[in-house]
């Protein structure tokens, strides 16, 4: 069995904010806040998530950032930044990822939504519309009993990141 936590970027400086001295939108740092909240976060995703052994993100600043909060909490032997999480990817394309690793234990990744929502809605029940969405610094954990394929995942939990929070305290 495969086990992958989904985990989505804490919270980051606001866009429209970051727009007006920045022009490239990849490079939007977390806030200190957002920092704050994703270490406690961690600390409760720690408690019940599976052991890590690939911990992975997309390349935007906000996502290397929640990765690095989450590392220390779990000591992955691996951690790396796939395209295969940029936002709006194709779900298929981190199936086909994942598939290439042939992980042996369970797999994080931090990304973005809309792009997290469509992937797990896919990985769950092959649909096109999502039906899942986390907020910022939420997590679930999916479970792939058998291949790695669209609709064959099975939902263990979905938490927000106040949860998390209070799992950590």
């Amino acid at each position: 069995m495969i086990s992958l936590l989904v985990v989505r970027h804490a919270i980051a400086v606001d866009a429209d904010v970051y727009a007006r001295d920045h022009n490239d939108d990849d490079l939007r740092p977390l806030t200190k806040d957002g920092r704050e909240r994703m270490d406690r976060a961690a600390r409760g995703l720690a408690r019940i998530a599976p052991p890590i052994v690939t911990l992975a993100s997309s390349s935007l600043v906000r996502a290397v950032q929640t990765a690095d909060i989450l590392a220390p909490h779990f000591a992955p032997a691996e951690r790396v930044q796939t395209d295969a999480l940029a936002p709006g990817e194709k779900p298929a394309k981190l199936l086909q990822w994942l598939r290439a690793r042939r992980p042996s234990g369970a797999v994080a990744i931090v990304g973005h939504e809309s792009h997290l929502g469509s992937l797990v809605s896919w990985l769950l029940a092959s649909s096109d519309t999502p039906f899942v969405e986390l907020k910022k610094g939420g997590a679930c954990l999916v479970e792939f009993p058998g291949d790695l394929r669209a609709g064959s995942a099975m939902l263990r939990w979905v938490l927000t990141p106040a949860q998390l929070r209070r799992l950590g305290a």
